[in-house]
């Protein structure tokens, strides 16, 4: 008789901050695009897009070039959260995700249907402010040993004087 085997633990490596990023702007991206399209189940909204109105707007194009615009900025933060530098990185989507905090909650103002819009909301404004904390807890790298020399010297309560490294 043989013993069991203990079960093997699962692989858990950190995923690059980069990457989060692109996920999570994934997902903001998706719940944009599905709240606009399942929002055309609503009674009398497509009779209005066939009639030329969007809400209270004349469909133009302005209008669908500023949709497109706005649709434009969770696609492009996917592509610059994984290409952009770890500092440019970092401050762009701090900025971006601030930004589009507020623009998420318009989407529910003056709806008569507030559970939908207000879901929707309250899941890209979730998704949103985790992108705000992890750029703003990216990690740190240890300054290299050519920089170390050039470190401020730091005390540390109860250890006296330390260089950092």
């Amino acid at each position: 008789m043989t013993a069991p085997r203990p079960a093997a633990m699962l692989d858990d490596r950190p995923i690059p901050v980069g990457a989060k990023l692109a996920a999570a702007w994934t997902g903001v991206m998706f719940l944009y695009a599905y709240v606009d399209i399942i929002a055309f189940f609503k009674p009398g909204v497509v009779d209005g897009i066939l009639a030329g109105k969007v809400w209270e707007f004349e469909v133009s194009q302005t209008l669908l070039t500023t949709f497109l615009a706005l649709m434009a900025i969770p696609i492009f933060m996917v592509v610059l959260s994984v290409t952009l530098p770890a500092r440019a990185n970092r401050i762009t989507n701090l900025v971006v995700a601030s930004i589009q905090i507020p623009y998420a909650a318009f989407n529910v103002v003056g709806e008569s249907w507030t559970y939908f819009y207000g879901l929707g909301v309250v899941l890209e404004v979730i998704l949103l402010v985790l992108i705000l904390r992890c750029a703003w807890t990216w990690p740190r790298t240890a300054p290299s040993a050519t920089t170390a020399s050039m470190a401020p010297v730091v005390t540390s309560p109860g250890r006296g004087t330390v260089r950092a490294r």
